[in-house]
């Protein structure tokens, strides 16, 4: 059986609904971008969604988790310098940016983005600067497995319409409303395309260039 790892935010709420058909083991209960990293790396799960700057050099397919313009649940928080321990890509993000402040990512951001917008947009800073949608993480593979990738191409193909109910508990879950559940997953896509290569091409590049200042 092949063993996923699963990042447990609402960007892949979809992702997952449209999975339970199949039968993968998940791993990453609470999982986040930097512990799925980790995991994939060291070969303990054989696929995943591994955040873009972890990404460089493996196997990966035509999806990622991807935002144009905006994405809400990856901010630049006013406060001292600090980085967000689940997250690989939008510490460096920030970096590249010559953003200041506290990196939070995730739905404890996406809370903040609704509750107390007084952050940053890190999607739009990108977006602004670069005319780019970001690719904050890439679906990536250990080993060649065609029925997995026909599943994840299948994905890709397919409009997936999350049912109200679960909406309303994901919207219960953040103390949000299932209108901003609605708006926020609106924003996400996981297609690779040209401009998404070409933006993803661009961060690693950049994100070489802060490393070795």
């Amino acid at each position: 059986m092949i063993i996923i790892g699963r990042i447990e935010y609402l960007n892949l709420l979809p992702f997952h609904f449209f999975l339970k058909r199949y039968n993968y083991k998940f791993i990453g209960k609470n999982g986040y971008p930097s512990q799925i990293n980790r995991l994939f790396l060291k070969r303990k799960v054989e696929a995943g969604f591994i955040s873009s700057i972890k990404s460089k050099n493996q196997k990966c397919l035509n999806a990622g988790i991807v935002a144009n313009k905006k994405v809400m649940s990856v901010l630049i928080c006013p406060g001292e310098n600090k980085e967000d321990k689940e997250s690989n890509t939008s510490n460096i993000l920030a970096k590249i940016l010559n953003e200041k402040g506290e990196v939070v990512i995730g739905d404890k951001a996406l809370q903040r983005f609704y509750k107390n917008n007084n952050c940053k947009d890190m999607a739009a800073l990108w977006y602004k600067k670069y005319k780019l949608p970001f690719v904050f993480a890439r679906f990536c593979i250990n080993s060649n497995n065609k029925e997995l990738k026909k599943i994840i191409n299948k994905f890709l193909k397919k409009r997936i319409k999350v049912p109200q109910y679960v909406l309303k508990s994901e919207a219960n879950r953040l103390r949000l409303s299932p209108k901003h559940i609605q708006e926020y997953l609106n924003q996400i896509y996981y297609k690779i395309g040209y401009k998404e290569k070409k933006a993803l091409k661009l961060f690693l590049k950049l994100s070489q260039k802060v490393s070795n200042e």
